[in-house]
């Protein structure tokens, strides 16, 4: 691993030296249940039975990929030496008959994208989003500097645990594996989930670079204020149309008034169909709306403890669980598009158990609206 950015290079690969290691043995790691479904792979909650360790692994059918398996190797390997506190890195990987093995940490509370199908279904409070962006945009800042894309930022891709930890995800083998490897500034592939695609993706012009991430970061954003991406129910030529002709979507200043004005100004500044206009991932972590952000094992927390009161019944929960992953199963035969994992299941009990972790904290009001002016006037 090289970091790119300002001309500097520095070796990264002894990082992997620090971390447990594991074994290359289908042997060592029982399989127990499904977390997780893609077109090209599944997402496997299992057990590391040497450290008796609970861990995720994803198994990727080498026959539906495109990729040769040199370069998926090198890109599994590549995950391996990813380190960042914000991004999901993978422990090891190996082949088992003709799939391909990556091993990663186990993510107990699943991903943003099924908390709100389950019980945030008008999507989060503004604290709770704020908190969960930064941590995603920290990640998106490292990724870039170290000259990757990640190419599927969404709600379903940004996970969370008990701790309040928040890492995005499916990176490494997703993006690179389904470009061939190619590592061009400018791409022409079309990888991605169609309703958070950048515009310059889907129209296959003039390539794209990292600033297609920072598209669907904005578009990740009205997903987690709205409780769904813009278009989300539209089939998918639609949804390429919609993205390519119509104004970017965004949160209405009229309809959205529980939001506050920063927060408005900042998906404005990442939904600008012209790239180039789009901040870098650094500049907007900079944005007048993460300055007031509390740490995510606040409210992420409180977020978790909500759950006891939105979910009514476990029977109840466990069958929209049910639905909802035939319902998205049933997208995915019909949509290949979506290369991405689309389901991620985790146990509703725990989440029960988990709400005991209620932090009493009054929630921060927003700034005064001439002060939340002069912030937006400074960072442009």
């Amino acid at each position: 691993m090289r970091k790119r950015e300002g001309g500097r290079r520095e070796n990264r690969s002894w990082r992997s030296v620090v971390k447990m290691i594991f074994s290359v043995k289908e042997e060592d790691y029982k399989l127990t249940k499904e977390i997780g479904k893609g077109a090209s792979a599944t997402v496997y909650k299992a057990i590391y039975l040497p450290l008796e360790k609970v861990v995720a692994v994803k198994c990727l059918d080498l026959e539906r990929c495109n990729s040769n398996l040199e370069d998926i190797q090198r890109e599994a390997q590549t995950m391996s030496l990813i380190d960042h506190p914000n991004l999901i890195s993978a422990y090891c990987s190996f082949v088992v008959k003709h799939y391909l093995w990556v091993v990663m940490p186990f993510m107990t509370e699943g991903s943003c994208s099924h908390l709100m199908q389950i019980a945030y279904t008008e999507g989060f409070e503004e604290p709770i989003i704020c908190s969960i962006l930064k941590e995603t945009l920290k990640a998106l800042v490292y990724l870039h500097g170290e000259g990757h894309i990640h190419l599927d930022v969404k709600a379903g891709n940004i996970l969370l645990d008990n701790s309040g930890t928040v890492k995005l995800g499916d990176f490494g083998v997703s993006a690179f594996m389904f470009d061939h490897g190619d590592r061009q500034r400018s791409r022409n592939s079309f990888v991605g989930t169609p309703c958070w695609m950048a515009p310059e993706i889907l129209n296959r012009v003039n390539g794209y670079d990292f600033k297609a991430d920072i598209w669907s970061f904005g578009i990740t954003a009205l997903e987690l204020a709205h409780g769904h991406a813009p278009f989300s129910k539209e089939p998918l030529m639609k949804v390429l149309m919609r993205t390519l002709e119509n104004a970017p979507p965004g949160l209405d200043y009229d309809r959205d008034k529980r939001f506050s004005k920063s927060f408005k100004h900042m998906v404005t500044s990442c939904l600008v169909k012209d790239p180039t206009k789009r901040p870098t991932a650094q500049k907007l972590l900079k944005h007048s709306f993460f300055k007031g952000e509390k740490h995510p094992e606040i409210t992420v927390k409180k977020l978790l403890a909500g759950l006891v009161d939105r979910i009514q019944d476990d029977d109840d929960s466990q069958l929209s669980l049910r639905r909802m992953a035939s319902i998205e199963l049933e997208a995915l035969s019909k949509n290949e598009y979506d290369q991405g994992i689309s389901v991620w299941n985790f146990n509703v009990e725990d989440l029960n158990n988990h709400s005991s972790l209620v932090i009493h904290e009054d929630q921060e009001g927003h700034d005064e609206s001439i002060e939340e002016d002069r912030n937006l006037k400074n960072w442009q």
